[in-house]
């Protein structure tokens, strides 16, 4: 259970961008969560609580993560572009525009 939540989190670093000509291994972040999964791995010889203290905050994390991927994936998306034209906005969100008929002056 543990491995899978360090391997999605590592995946959330992964996607996230740390700079140019940095890897992600090399982030204070990724550091941090192997040192901290290592520290209070689970023996046979000791029952560690801070085990179950580091699971929720590591959860709370990859959820930190994957929600901040999410948000900055939908403002990329829908973030105003300037001036968009009616037939646009009602493309956004899924609509049509009714046909205007020709030959009134309506016509572009």
């Amino acid at each position: 259970m543990a491995a899978r939540l360090l391997r999605a989190i590592v995946k959330e670093l992964r996607s996230r961008d740390v700079g140019p000509g940095r890897r992600y291994r090399d982030s204070a972040a990724y550091t941090f969560i192997l040192e901290q999964f290592r520290k209070n791995q689970v023996t046979g010889e000791k029952l560690c609580r801070a085990q179950q203290e580091l699971y929720h905050q590591a959860s709370t994390y990859m959820c930190l993560l994957q929600s901040v991927r999410q948000h900055l994936a939908l403002h990329q998306e829908y973030h105003g572009k300037g001036e968009r034209s009616p037939h646009e906005v009602a493309q956004l969100v899924g609509l049509k525009l009714p046909q205007q008929p020709g030959g009134k002056g309506w016509e572009k």
